[in-house]
């Protein structure tokens, strides 16, 4: 993840271990890659974007003993004329099975690292979101489940994580936290669902619900009071923001105090006096 201005050259290096039992010969390099319905997706093939054609891979190709790594160094060279924007595109290290003899079919195990790149002049593009509302549901096997509707309203692309805790349920109860179900990577101005699965044990309620979510170092957080359906989908509940519901309150109790600061300061000013002296008619 980088932000870069036209006309730079960047170096990374990246490591690649050889965990199976035999030698494995590696092959390196670089290809297209997207944001849709809220999935991080890397061509499968030798598929080319701007960025994969900007990026180089060395050593290509390598003989990795079973147990051994190997260190490569990546470069990406953005051309001078660059268009303004955030691109995406993924590192692959690909491994080729030989085919079974009569079968002619080759198997291809791949593993990849993510590129996110920012390219433009001054500072990188400011990070953000917002959680919009709250879902609870019913899986067709019993299980609850809470689905955040989060929105991206930055410049970047993110990739969420973050947990869920319900509070004053029935009988008071308190649960969680449970964990978000990982792999949600929310493309610019999108708006994508992050799901959590909760314990079948758990009474439909009603909950409080407090979600934070996370990414990188920006966290938001949120909450809703919410029911959960004998089947399918409640209604979403506006989720607030307990950072934001005090502020209305905060701006109304210092516009008061400053009127009063000021009221204080016209009351006690001492007003002039005439001059002594005869008075004229």
């Amino acid at each position: 993840m980088d932000h870069l201005a036209p006309g730079t050259t960047i170096h990374r290096r990246i490591e690649v271990s050889n965990t199976t039992g035999s030698d494995a010969h590696v092959v390196l390099y670089a290809a297209a890659a997207t944001i849709a319905r809220g999935t991080f997706l890397g061509d499968a093939g030798h598929y080319q974007d701007d960025l994969s054609t900007w990026t180089s891979v060395r050593p290509g190709a390598s003989n990795i003993p079973s147990g051994g790594h190997l260190t490569a160094t990546v470069t990406i060279g953005i051309p001078p004329d660059a268009a303004p924007g955030e691109q995406y595109a993924v590192v692959w290290a690909e491994v080729r099975a030989a085919p079974v003899a009569g079968d002619g079919v080759t198997e291809v195990s791949r593993v990849g690292i993510r590129l996110y790149l920012s390219v433009g002049s001054g500072a990188a593009p400011a990070s953000n979101f917002v959680i919009e509302s709250l879902t609870a549901e019913r899986a067709p096997n019993g299980r609850p489940t809470v689905v955040a509707a989060v929105h991206n309203t930055g410049g970047r692309a993110l990739d969420l994580s973050g947990t869920l805790q319900l509070s004053n349920g029935p009988g008071r109860l308190s649960a969680g936290p449970f964990s978000a179900t990982l792999g949600v990577t929310l493309a610019i101005g999108d708006t994508e669902p992050v799901t959590i699965a909760l314990d079948r044990r758990l009474p439909a309620g009603p909950w409080n619900a407090q979600i934070t979510l996370h990414s990188g170092l920006i966290e938001r957080t949120a909450r809703a009071t919410i029911t959960f359906p004998a089947t399918g989908a409640s209604s979403p509940v506006n989720a607030t923001s307990p950072g934001h519901t005090w502020a209305p309150l905060a701006i109304g109790a210092l516009a008061v105090l400053l009127a009063l600061i000021a009221a204080s300061i016209v009351m006690f000013v001492p007003r002039r006096r005439r001059p002594w002296g005869p008075s004229h008619a």
